[in-house]
């Protein structure tokens, strides 16, 4: 997201909202660090787990979600080069239409990343747990379903920019602050689908890994045990990614959400999850350059 501006310009109120302000400068020197950094690591990673796809003589099902996966983190990090000149120059160097394409790149690589990794979690447990269901893993029927999971994506993250106004005014363009003139339930409708968007997945990874997990336990299955502990990182690493990068994000996201459009009118909420958003949003970000270490502990063909 291209930062907000402080919390006066969601309405016209300077008086009540004055005591809420808080100094989020550092937001721009610390997005061209960060952004820099994903910049770096995320492309030179992503195009090196795609060289190590080029050199697989069979595609599988896995394969496939992590082609995928691996396009999601691009779209962001190609984005990043106008996202770095932005914070270091504070303007927008391209044009309107350019900035809230941008905008939406960030959403669709974050949405990307999230039912991606939901879907190399359920593939590894339909091949853990449940062996014989290889119509569900079939080449084809992965490529089918990733052709469906970009439709849904796209529709969420184009719904997402619905939940702000129009840009701050010149000289200071590509800034949007959440929008008070829509109306609540709109917001709140677009706020829980979001937040689905994450938790639904996330339950869905803990149901594959602890499934997987007590399979694994069969004494029958313990043969098994060695030739399975590769899927098992997998499955595992994913989850971490989950955890590490997307929670902080959305938790912060939906107090934020509700504080700065005036749903829940709390200023010391207000104040510490606009410190926080910068932070967050960073750490979401960096999924980017996590997502290939799934690449790289599975090291085999799937």
């Amino acid at each position: 997201i291209m930062e907000q501006r402080n919390i006066t310009a969601i309405n016209g109120s300077t008086t009540e909202a004055q005591d809420c302000i808080v100094d989020t400068s550092y937001k721009y020197v610390f997005y061209q660090v960060i952004y820099s950094i994903i910049f770096i690591i995320g492309l030179g990673a992503n195009c090196l787990a795609f060289k190590m796809w080029l050199q697989f003589s069979k595609i599988t099902s896995t394969t496939v979600y992590m082609i995928n996966l691996s396009i999601a983190d691009l779209v962001f990090v190609i984005s990043l080069p106008m996202r770095i000149y932005y914070y270091t120059f504070h303007k927008w160097p391209a044009t309107e239409v350019f900035c809230r394409l941008t905008f939406t790149l960030k959403y669709i690589s974050l949405y990307g990343s999230i039912f991606f990794l939901t879907c190399i979690g359920i593939d590894r447990y339909f091949a853990m747990v449940l062996p014989l269901t290889k119509k569900l893993r079939k080449v084809s029927t992965a490529r089918f379903i990733s052709v469906c999971m970009w439709c849904f994506i796209l529709t969420l993250s184009i719904s997402i920019p619905f939940l702000w106004s129009a840009p701050a005014p010149k000289p200071k363009p590509c800034s949007v602050d959440l929008s008070t003139k829509r109306n609540k339930l709109f917001i709140i409708c677009i706020l829980s689908l979001v937040e689905a968007a994450f938790i639904l997945p996330l339950f869905v990874l803990l149901f594959s890994y602890c499934s997987v997990v007590k399979t694994l336990k069969r004494p029958s299955l313990i043969q098994r045990k060695a030739a399975a502990y590769k899927p098992m990182k997998i499955i595992y690493s994913g989850l971490c990614i989950f955890l590490i990068c997307f929670s902080p994000y959305h938790f912060n996201l939906f107090w934020f959400t509700l504080s700065r459009t005036k749903i829940m009118q709390n200023c010391t909420l207000a104040q510490i999850t606009q410190i926080l958003h910068p932070i967050v949003l960073s750490i979401a970000s960096m999924n980017c350059c996590l997502n290939p270490l799934i690449y790289y502990f599975s090291s085999y063909r799937f």
